[in-house]
């Protein structure tokens, strides 16, 4: 009987035939099976052989064999698509890797047995794809039939993909002309908690009080700082996006200051389309947070459940229960917070296909505008990470059960997708995807996906992506993490960051 080969064995790579250029992307398409692949130098020390030839001239073809040394077992793959003869180099190189990743993907299939559900894409954001394919003409017949030959994609998620991008243009039909305004996040770097699989910058906020009031008054001279250089500029904010952290730790008095801030320093800030507050725990709501966000005529708010089993949160390190969740959700409905989203994680550890099912029974209950499923990812430097011993997580036949079980409920039920995001080492090399009820859907989370407008991120752990007008081109530009750094270098940061936006807005005279 032919053996199978596991990703467990495949750790340490040794690849041949190819430059190393093409080793990132190895370790990528590899990784959709074992997480943790690496190519090393050494053939004697490798558990996966993996010998490439490439063929070039008017088709490039690609051989792959892939070889299992302590088992003498090997299993060969073939790739090939026309040259194209006005590509630059840069772009044939391209052209090259892709028919090299095809035909890996390929024979990986057939030594393990997994078919990979989005082929040969391990980026973040597939949507952009399609978009980009719609843009250059393509019918949607037609982008299919590319995704599905070229790409490998499975019938389903290209089903998917299509909803998603129909929708989002539905909402934002001015969404390929956003580049002439922006958007803002603002980065809150505290929680009540730290989450075992979390590795946003957020911390503990017991304690923290002094450095609290100083971070923040470092955010208000950031943000009159942007506010001066989006008036220099004309430029109209679309959205407005709290998260963190949990914008919610920090007190009353502290978010309505915020707000007030937000509203002096932000030029019309009354025509902004959405303003969000990610309100996730639910152990930092009350009713005078809440009746404060209803003042200041917030749209949207996230309560994060994450899930509906107490062990679970006990493990995951959510310090609150699921009756505080329900309470809480209850509380906000009845002060008139109408658009509230709610977060689920498929795959967190103890919980398998009937624990997710009760919690989209809980979900049937409550009917949040917006539901965010997320599948877990074991994220670099998260507590679960560093832990993997301590947290069992579903295997990879369940995982996809409760993603097509989400995919099923959210249906019948009326949601729609409208964003999709994928991770590393995702579980079950699958994705999330934010459903909501239609005219409910965040426009932020399409912004943020899509990367069709400039985001610029005030606050801790904030990343602002600069986009020059009328071009594709991203320029990233992290604030510090770490709540003192931050306030350490806060007037040095934003002159760096002004200067960045002045750069990209002065290559297009708006």
């Amino acid at each position: 009987m032919r053996h199978r080969l596991h990703g467990f064995f495949m750790k340490k790579l040794h690849v041949s035939g190819v430059s190393p250029e093409f080793y990132r992307d190895i370790e990528l398409i590899v990784g959709l099976f074992s997480p943790k692949a690496k190519v090393v130098g050494e053939w004697e020390v490798a558990d996966t052989l993996i010998h490439f030839e490439i063929g070039r001239g008017e088709r490039i073809r690609a051989v792959v064999t892939l070889t299992d040394p302590n088992r003498d077992q090997a299993w060969h793959g073939t790739h090939e698509r026309p040259a194209v003869d006005s590509a630059s180099e840069k772009e044939g190189r391209k052209r090259i890797k892709h028919v090299a990743n095809y035909a890996l993907l390929q024979v990986l299939e057939e030594a393990t047995g997994i078919r990979q559900p989005w082929g040969i894409l391990t980026g973040v954001r597939p949507t952009k794809l399609l978009h980009r394919m719609r843009l250059d003409g393509f019918t949607p017949d037609a982008a299919a039939a590319l995704l599905e030959r070229d790409y490998r994609l499975m019938p389903f998620k290209i089903e998917l993909l299509q909803e998603i991008v129909d929708r989002q243009t539905q909402v934002l039909p001015d969404l390929y002309e956003l580049d002439r305004e922006v958007s803002l996040y603002v980065g809150i770097p505290f929680c009540p908690t730290k989450c075992a699989y979390c590795t946003f910058p957020a911390y503990a906020i017991r304690g923290r009080n002094g450095s609290v009031e100083e971070f923040l008054a470092g955010l208000h001279e950031e943000m009159e700082a942007v506010g001066a250089w989006l008036k220099s500029r004309g430029l109209p904010v679309t959205t407005i996006y709290l998260g963190g952290g949990t914008p919610t730790s920090i007190t009353v008095r502290q978010m309505d200051d915020l707000f007030v801030k937000m509203k002096t320093a932000i030029p019309g800030y009354e025509g902004v389309r959405e303003l969000t507050v990610e309100a996730g725990r639910p152990d930092t709501l009350d009713g005078e947070k809440l009746d404060l966000l209803r003042r200041w005529k917030v749209d949207r708010i996230s309560i994060n459940p994450q899930s509906f089993e107490e062990n679970t949160l006990k493990l995951i390190g959510r310090h609150h229960t699921v009756q505080e969740t329900l309470e809480k959700y209850e509380l906000a409905r009845s002060m008139g917070l109408h658009n509230i989203n709610m977060d689920l994680i498929i795959g967190l550890p103890g919980e398998g296909p009937d624990t997710f099912r009760q919690s989209l029974r809980m979900m049937e209950e409550l009917k949040p505008e917006s539901l965010t499923v997320h599948t877990l990812s074991f994220k670099r430097g998260s507590h679960m990470t560093r832990n993997p011993e301590k947290y069992k997580t579903a295997d990879r036949d369940e995982i996809t059960e409760m993603v097509n079980d989400a995919r099923a409920w959210t249906h019948r039920m009326g949601y729609v997708p409208y964003y999709l995001y994928r991770q590393k080492n995702i579980l079950g090399n699958q994705e999330n995807v934010g459903y909501a009820f239609p005219g409910e859907e965040s426009l932020y989370n399409i912004i943020i996906m899509e990367e069709r407008q400039t985001i610029i991120g005030l606050g801790c752990g904030a990343v602002s992506k600069i986009i020059p007008p009328g071009t594709d081109r991203i320029h990233r530009f992290p604030n510090p993490k770490e709540p003192q750094a931050y306030i350490d270098i806060c007037r040095e940061h934003i002159r760096e960051k002004l200067e960045a936006l002045d750069r990209a807005y002065d290559v297009d005279a708006l």
